[in-house]
């Protein structure tokens, strides 16, 4: 694993380097964290060939000092797409979770050359369910996440700040009652919506309704896990991925 920074960034990188105008896989965290938890899942992908880069979005984890302020989803977009440039990398497989997914869909919608592949885990926020109960559902979520998790992203949320992370909350919310679907309906990219059996924030009817949204959607369902799916099932998660990228055109990479 190298840790490298390109503008303002802080990357880990898995598997071959990255190399100019050649695609890659890409990983985004959701809110207040870092891309720390996702390593399970980089790992697996990096096993099988993939270039796999794990940014920490401005503002978050390494990354804390890239941004004065608290970024919106669209604000991380943004970013993401001159980070993108700056590497000169080819069409990615982007892969988000919870919050994160907002961020991906935008960066898919708005900069359709950068995706070539999406995949969303466990995507937030419903937003027929009031922001209490948002909350409320994440609570239930915390005992059915493995526990060495609790750890990892108490550390992120203390580098991200309680403050910024309320910030984010609120950005999150005010796109999820629009923009955020939006998005997902202008997104050609062929689609794949993942969720663990037990996530109490990713509904099955949610994820269906985002997956009908894009011009090529499906779904697909962990047994065993819950929001966090891709660290608490970072094989199953990498063989629906690799699945999915091998019924796409042009493979994972």
């Amino acid at each position: 694993m190298e840790l490298t920074t390109q503008g303002g960034f802080s990357t880990r990188v898995f598997g071959p380097r990255p190399r100019a105008g050649e695609p890659a896989t890409v990983l985004v965290h959701g809110l207040g964290l870092s891309g720390r938890y996702f390593v399970p899942l980089a790992r697996r992908l990096a096993e099988r060939g993939a270039t796999v880069l794990v940014p920490d979005l401005p503002g978050n984890g390494r990354s804390r000092a890239a941004a004065g302020r608290a970024p919106s989803p669209g604000d991380h977009a943004e970013a993401l797409a001159r980070w993108h440039l700056r590497l000169a990398l080819g069409p990615v497989t982007l892969v988000a979770n919870s919050v994160g997914c907002q961020v991906a869909a935008a960066l898919a919608a708005e900069q359709p050359h950068t995706v070539s592949r999406l995949v969303l885990i466990g995507p937030a926020l419903d937003p027929d369910v009031p922001a209490p109960h948002q909350v409320a559902r994440l609570v239930r979520d915390v005992p059915r996440e493995p526990p060495r998790l609790y750890g990892l992203a108490v550390r992120d949320y203390l580098v991200t700040g309680p403050a910024r992370c309320a910030v984010e909350f609120h950005h999150a919310l005010r796109e999820a009652a629009g923009p955020f679907t939006d998005r997902l309906a202008g997104v050609r990219a062929p689609t794949l919506v993942i969720r663990g059996a037990g996530d109490p924030l990713a509904s099955p009817a949610w994820t269906r309704r985002l997956a009908s949204l894009t011009g090529d959607g499906r779904t697909a369902e962990i047994a065993g896990a819950a929001h966090a799916a891709h660290y608490s099932a970072p094989d199953a998660t990498a063989t629906l991925i690799e699945k999915f990228a091998a019924d796409s055109p042009g493979g994972l990479v």
